[in-house]
C-alpha cells in the first residue's frame, strides 16, 4: 500500500500511526512475531489473548499492506505460509517495549517480564539491537 493510497484522519503523525496500529490486535501480533517469535497462523491462534481467526486474519493483511511484516511461502513447505517482521516493523520495538514497561507498572503485578524490563532500562539501545539481530538472522 502506498502512502498516498492510505487515508489519514488527520496528518498528524500520532493519528497517522493509530490508523495502523490502533486496534487492541495489531500490536499483539507484532508482539507475537517479535518477542515470542511466532511465523505461523495458528501459532498466533494460541496467544492468551484469543484472537478469533478472521481478526488475525484481517490484522495480519493490514500489517503486510502497511509493509510492516512479510508474508512469504514456507520454503520446506509450500503449503504453509511465514509470517516475519520487516524493517518498519523492527523500527516498532521500542514502541512495544515501552507498552510492556508501562503495563508492568501501572496495570499489572507480574514479574514475567522483570528482566526484560530491567535490561531496557540499563540500556535501551543494546536491548533493541539484540532483539533486531536476533530476528534478522531468522528472517525469510
Amino acid at each position: 500500500m502506498d502512502k498516498q493510497d492510505q487515508i489519514y484522519r488527520s496528518l498528524c503523525p500520532v493519528s497517522c500511526a493509530l490508523d495502523i496500529l490502533g486496534d487492541k490486535w495489531t500490536l499483539l501480533v507484532l508482539r507475537d512475531i517479535i518477542f515470542m517469535r511466532k511465523r505461523y497462523f495458528r501459532e498466533f491462534l494460541v496467544s492468551s489473548e484469543k484472537i478469533a481467526s478472521n481478526i488475525l486474519s484481517d490484522r495480519l493483511k493490514k500489517l503486510e499492506a502497511a509493509d510492516i511484516i512479510l508474508r512469504r511461502q514456507d520454503p520446506h513447505n509450500e503449503r504453509r505460509i511465514i509470517y516475519a517482521v520487516t524493517e518498519k516493523g523492527l523500527d516498532l520495538i521500542p514502541t512495544i517495549l515501552e507498552l510492556l514497561r508501562w503495563g508492568a507498572k501501572y496495570e499489572v503485578e507480574n514479574s514475567k517480564h522483570d528482566e526484560l524490563i530491567r535490561q531496557f532500562d540499563l540500556n535501551p539501545q543494546i536491548l533493541i539491537a539484540e532483539i533486531r539481530s536476533s530476528l534478522l538472522i531468522g528472517r525469510i
